[in-house]
């Protein structure tokens, strides 16, 4: 049996660990690996941070892209020899077309709208934005299937839904880890952002004004909140931003050291 009660403790999130415990359950007792649904990307850091040293049990994460940020969780035994690192999850594709040359659209705007005609989230991947014809997404294959041929309306704009294969879309650029060194003359979020997504002040502030900009995953507004080492931001659309270290100068300003990926 699994120490339960030990794995979830402090956890931020335990009723999705709740469910990936049931699912390592369901694993050791019928010696079948399964995967799990779409959880976000906190959920699955702690996952994997809490559940990889469990020794009878393996773990496998696969978003259907390099750079996913929802991911799904493949479970199974360790003695299982069917497990390969290229083992690749159920995902599938959907094309989200739609004309938004004026009337812009956000992940969050498509993700509202699948939800109004049945979607659930466990069910759904990453979604990003391609231009002003409306969005790709990654889904579990019943999900593709169910929406097929589907229609749904962010506000006015009717978009409709066709199930496709993976490497049919066109994912999100893949990204290069950069480090990067500034010097500023504070700590606050909107300075370090700034300089490390390479935007002005101004720019910045208002991906926070909109919800873009997220501080370990929660959504930040406050734009003068101090970072400390280890925080990461993340900017739809820009990558992720981790605050490496801090150091403050001869001349009282702060040395920022930073990966961006």
């Amino acid at each position: 049996m699994l120490p339960r009660q030990q794995l979830l403790k402090d956890c931020k999130d335990p009723s999705g660990m709740e469910s990936l415990l049931r699912q390592a359950d369901e694993v050791l007792r019928t010696w079948q690996p399964s995967w799990s649904p779409f959880i976000s990307a906190p959920l699955q850091e702690e996952a994997l941070r809490v559940l990889r040293p469990l020794t009878d049990l393996q773990w496998q994460a696969d978003g259907g892209h390099p750079n996913a940020e929802r991911q799904r969780l493949r479970c199974s035994r360790c003695e299982d020899d069917t497990h390969t690192s290229s083992s690749a999850a159920p995902i599938h594709g959907l094309l989200l077309e739609g004309n938004f040359l004026f009337d812009p659209v956000s992940p969050t705007d498509i993700l509202k709208a699948l939800e109004a005609i049945g979607a659930q989230q466990q069910d759904l991947g990453d979604i990003w934005v391609r231009g002003d014809r409306g969005a790709q997404a990654l889904c579990t294959p019943e999900l593709a299937a169910k929406l097929n041929g589907c229609y749904c309306k962010v506000r006015e704009v009717e978009i409709n839904c066709e199930a496709v294969a993976v490497d049919l879309l066109q994912p999100p650029s893949q990204r290069l880890k950069r480090r990067l060194s500034s010097v500023e003359a504070s700590c606050r979020l909107d300075a370090i952002a700034s300089a490390g997504f390479g935007l002005s002040r101004a720019k910045i502030v208002n991906q926070i004004k909109e919800g873009r900009l997220r501080l370990n995953w929660e959504p930040i507004r406050q734009t003068s909140r101090a970072l400390l080492v280890g925080d990461r931001l993340q900017l739809q659309d820009r990558g992720t931003l981790e605050v490496l270290a801090l150091e403050m100068t001869k001349r009282q300003r702060w040395r920022v050291e930073m990966l961006r990926r």
